[in-house]
């Protein structure tokens, strides 16, 4: 018997996080139904023999968990409420979990939405990357009711190496603006260090290698340092999501909370900056090509 054997999973949003997510969940003995925009990528998985699905509601129809992996707020409200949304085709006791990174405010009313139609929710944003999505061991943090974790938390082992019950829904998603935070500001740390010292002639490799197991060493010097020196911007977080996920964060920490947080304001406009220059699609490492153009 595998990990998930038996387990009846509507995965939604087979992007770059999603799509080997899924396959993960398959692996592990999931009965598994997917959805997303794409066709060609439904046709992928047809061709695997995995069961594929017209609309989020056809997905959710005979699942008891619900799985959402997509790229922003808007996208996650029109899977959940939209027009065949799964709030249309959930049972009553269907456990929705949304893996993407949403507004906090959002994730209070999709939740309300989906508790009100007799389901349960449940916000696990993921850190990690493509490569963490492929080799299951994302960080996962879980913002939900005790029990509802409990209920999927084998599911989650499956996806991550690291998986943390922060507390109860929005939890997860206001430990993920952290984590973004923390992220978007030290990649900009790192680019700048090393814009410092490749003007004064230093070699970059030989700077990244005498800074790591010292107090400046990170997961970001280590590989996001290391895509900066190689120029290899293939994106496994992209410039337009991480300034999206800063945005949110902002929003939510000078709205609701109101604290000023000037090094992430900071960081979001030279995200923008980047995305001005036609970068968008890049890895957010590629945040050094602001300072190569000053």
């Amino acid at each position: 018997m595998t990990a998930l054997s038996g387990e009846n999973i509507a995965f939604i949003g087979l992007g770059l996080m999603g799509r080997p997510m899924a396959l993960n969940l398959e692996k592990a003995g999931a009965i598994l139904t997917v959805n997303t925009r794409n066709p060609e990528t439904l046709n992928a998985f047809e061709d695997l023999g995995i069961a594929t699905a017209g609309t989020p509601a056809d997905a959710a129809a005979e699942a008891d968990i619900v799985i959402i992996c997509v790229a922003n707020t808007p996208a996650l409200e029109n899977v959940l409420l939209g027009e065949d949304g799964v709030i249309d085709g959930m049972e009553e006791g269907t456990i929705v979990i949304d893996m993407g990174t949403t507004a906090v405010d959002a994730t209070r009313r999709f939740a309300d939405a989906v508790e009100d139609a007799g389901g349960r929710w449940i916000d696990a944003p993921v850190s990690g990357g493509t490569h963490g999505a492929e080799n299951g061991t994302l960080s996962i943090m879980v913002g939900a009711d005790k029990q509802d974790f409990e209920r999927a938390h084998r599911v989650f082992d499956v996806l991550g190496a690291r998986v943390t019950h922060v507390g109860d829904v929005t939890s997860g998603q206001i430990a993920k603006a952290a984590n973004q935070m923390i992220v978007g500001i030290t990649i900009g740390a790192v680019a700048e260090a090393f814009s410092m010292a490749d003007e004064a002639g230093v070699d970059l490799d030989k700077l990244r290698s005498a800074l790591t197991g010292g107090f400046a060493d990170s997961a970001i010097l280590q590989k996001h340092g290391e895509r900066m020196i190689e120029r290899n911007f293939e994106p496994g977080g992209k410039v337009v999501t991480q300034r999206k996920d800063l945005y949110q964060a902002l929003e939510f920490s000078e709205g609701e909370l109101g604290l000023e947080l000037p090094f992430s304001r900071l960081a979001l406009e030279l995200y923008d900056e980047v995305i001005a220059m036609g970068g968008g699609e890049l890895d957010h490492s590629a945040l050094i090509k602001v300072y190569e153009e000053d």
